[in-house]
């Protein structure tokens, strides 16, 4: 199995990102600056800023690197003050301070203390304090404050209140104090002999939007002055989101507040692509040769790829030729690493959209499941396993009707009927008979109809109450986050997610479905709201209102009531290709006399 973090050998060609970051924050004209890592989950935003740490450090020149964790903060009452003493903690740790350094690091830490605004458990958020936010951000009043106070804690006494605030610090007391620290930090960069500080905010993705707000507010107080850069590994979306959530009932403002917040902040944009197939392929085949040889082994065959993929960096792809070429022993052993990255390589550039983390967790199951098997003295086939599991990935629709299958001991036929093009005889997975990507899988090597299939199902399997919790374990955070708010029945996730699902893989939108669906099959009775998120989901792309008709298949007419009728109605008047449902529909008809004349009323 491998690591699911971050790491500093570069299996992905992301070299040229580290040296494009090293270069800004190198050029001194550029100080002080904050660098955007931009990527999806898992994308690599991690790895790469460890690199850049990593090669700044051993540049010698008076460097000085942090790195943060945005999501260790997640539970601080006052993340922003947290942050900033995190940052002085880190100087000193990296400095022996002494002089006029020492007295101006204390002053520092005297004023976090200032800062922390904290009075009948009301926090006065440093956001419209301490910076005064952006645009129209800054022209925030104690009142509006007092306002958002209200709204969190209910009545409170508003005159006395205020009167605390601006007792505690006037608005042009802190307007002060906030230039002097920001003039005091950039002293104690210059004493402590720091040519250049760089701080790596590392985790963003995995917060809340107040925390994520917190942390890019602190950051403010270091932007103005001084030789600082900052390094934001983040995904784009989130921090976007997390700025219109906190601003969005400030009146005034018609202009994207989270294009513009971000544009002044973060002045240098970095974004990370999605592997393409070659790139995944490569990715995939060093992931199984780490496994398959020694470390010194795969130290010189690693160096060895990657030479050899500068002599055609754009388009690289290994061969048995060159495996054999660097060494003869090695290439057989690793020939069927060689075959699974081929046979892998389609299927997660296009399922996963070509993201490292999710590629990985790929193959810890697979390597897991492995184990599991060898644990009980049964032999696996890994291309076998990691085909089955394509369809576990990409189609679980699909891949729950295999299972019911299995256990009726059809499952079988079916597959030879696919495999030998007998059309006529596939009969229970006629609903994918015309899908081309099914079609495509079921004639990809290895076949299937031959093996022994029920042993490799055997560690596929889970209990009906885990079942739910597997489909989020596989999902990423995105994914997690909206299939909890899905769940929740949050309207504004939905609009929210309405928005992003294409940006999604094809297994994440797949997963949530199968999620949503699971928990509208644990009621003997469809629940309306439950059903209405199923379907709502399941109407965003048309790949998916085929995926929710082929769910259908499984629901008896016993289990739907006459309330539930407009919510099918409502999905069946959006579907692209009416006709996949209308067997469903009969059958439900005949099942269940009561909502018989609620189906065909449909405009059919």
């Amino acid at each position: 199995m491998w690591k699911d973090s971050e790491t500093e050998i570069d299996y992905l060609d992301f070299g040229y990102l580290v040296e494009i970051m090293k270069d800004t924050i190198n050029d001194e004209k550029l100080l002080p600056s904050c660098i955007g890592l931009y990527g999806d989950w898992g994308s690599g935003k991690s790895s790469l800023m460890h690199m850049c740490k990593h090669q700044l450090e051993e540049q010698e020149d008076g460097t000085v690197c942090l790195l943060f964790n945005g999501w260790l903060y997640e539970s601080y009452d006052d993340a922003k003050t947290a942050i900033l003493a995190s940052i002085l903690d880190g100087i000193k740790e990296n400095r022996t301070l002494t002089g006029t350094a020492l007295e101006t690091i204390k002053a520092l830490y005297e004023s976090i203390d200032k800062f922390k605004l904290i009075k009948g458990g009301i926090k006065f958020g440093l956001d419209i304090a301490t910076t005064g936010g952006l645009g129209a951000i800054a022209s925030l009043t104690f009142k509006e404050a007092v306002k958002k106070a209200k709204a969190v804690t209910g009545e409170v006494d508003e005159e006395n209140l205020m009167q605390t605030v601006k007792d505690k610090l006037n608005y042009k007391e802190i307007r002060e104090d906030i230039r002097e620290f920001r003039s005091k930090f950039a002293k104690l960069i210059e004493d402590a002999g720091i040519k250049k500080l760089v701080i790596f905010v590392d985790e963003l993705d995995r917060c809340n939007p107040e925390t994520i707000l917190d942390t890019l507010e602190a950051m403010r107080l270091f932007l103005f002055n001084g030789k600082v850069a900052f390094v934001i590994g983040a995904d784009e979306r989130h921090v976007t989101y997390a700025i219109k959530t906190k601003f969005n009932d400030i009146e005034g403002i018609n202009m994207d507040i989270g294009k513009e917040y971000q544009e002044k902040l973060i002045q240098y944009p970095i974004r990370i692509p999605s592997m393409n197939e070659d790139e995944t392929e490569f990715y995939v085949m060093c992931l199984l040769s780490e496994n398959e040889i020694s470390d010194t082994e795969f130290d010189v065959f690693l160096k060895y790829l990657q030479d050899k993929r500068k002599e055609t960096p754009l388009d690289f792809r290994i061969t048995m030729g060159i495996l054999k070429e660097h060494d003869d022993a090695i290439a057989t052993k690793l020939n069927e690493s060689l075959i699974l990255s081929k046979q892998l390589s389609g299927i997660l550039t296009q399922g996963l959209n070509g993201n490292p983390r999710q590629c990985k967790r790929f193959l810890n199951t697979l390597d897991m499941r492995q184990k599991m098997a060898s644990y009980k003295n049964v032999e696996l086939r890994n291309d076998v396993l990691a085909k089955i599991m394509e369809v576990e990935y990409f189609e679980p629709a699909l891949f729950r009707k295999m299972v019911k299958l299995l256990s009726d001991n059809l499952l079988e036929q079916e597959i030879k009927a696919f495999e030998d093009n007998e059309e006529d005889k596939i009969v229970a997975l006629e609903p994918w008979k015309n899908e081309l990507w099914v079609q495509r899988w079921m004639k990809a090597k290895p076949k299937l109809a031959e093996e022994e299939l029920g042993k490799y199902f055997y560690f596929m399997r889970s209990s009906d109450k885990d079942k739910g919790l597997v489909n989020i374990q596989r999902m990423s955070d995105v994914a997690q986050r909206i299939f909890e708010g899905l769940v929740g029945h949050s309207e504004l996730v939905f609009r929210q997610a309405e928005k992003e699902v294409e940006k999604l893989s094809v297994a994440d939108q797949n997963f949530i479905l199968d999620g949503l669906f699971e928990v509208l099959i644990a009621d003997k009775v469809l629940d309306n709201d439950k059903l209405d998120f199923f379907l709502r989901w399941g109407s965003l792309n048309e790949q998916l209102q085929e995926n929710t008709v082929k769910y259908f298949e499984d629901i008896g007419g016993e289990r739907l009531t006459v309330s539930v009728m407009p919510l099918i109605e409502g999905f069946y008047t959006g579907l692209q290709n009416k006709n996949k449902l209308h067997s469903i529909l009969e059958r439900w008809s005949s099942e269940n006399a009561s909502i018989a004349t609620e189906i065909q009323s449909f405009d059919k």
